[in-house]
């Protein structure tokens, strides 16, 4: 995975995300519109992450921090390119940017009809908490 960048999104990655998700993401969101990714963008410019790979956008992950809690959304790794260690590579940024603005533990939001997902989540040390349909895990300091 050495040839694998992962960087912030910008202003001009947000067709190329809105058009990725509609291939790799599972289900749709209310906020998978330009003005939705927008805002996100505008609004905390390190939470949108990108996995690149020869210059193709190849995984996605939303790692949003509210000051109280650390939330991921929007991990999505093209189908061609599952179990390379994008995913992996992108949680483990993700979860650095929570542990360097003091968030204590993530919560993943995972529909609960994706099994592939949630052997994912499982694997990354993620586990379900069925009375709130989320999946937690204590971040490291």
């Amino acid at each position: 995975m050495s040839d694998l960048r992962i960087r912030a999104a910008g202003p001009e990655d947000l067709d190329t995300v809105l058009a990725f998700w509609k291939t790799a993401a599972e289900g749709t969101s209310i906020s998978d519109d330009r003005d939705g990714v927008e805002r996100l963008v505008a609004r905390d410019p390190e939470a949108l992450i990108l996995a690149e790979q020869d210059g193709e956008l190849v995984g996605t992950v939303i790692a949003g921090f509210d000051g109280w809690r650390c939330h991921l959304y929007r991990l999505a790794v093209h189908p061609g390119r599952r179990r390379r260690g994008i995913g992996s590579a992108l949680l483990a940024a993700a979860e650095e940017r929570f542990a360097a603005l003091g968030g204590r533990r993530a919560d993943a939001m995972v529909l609960v009809r994706n099994e592939t997902a949630h052997r994912a989540w499982g694997a990354a040390g993620y586990a379900p908490e069925e009375h709130w349909r989320r999946w937690v895990k204590p971040l490291p300091f």
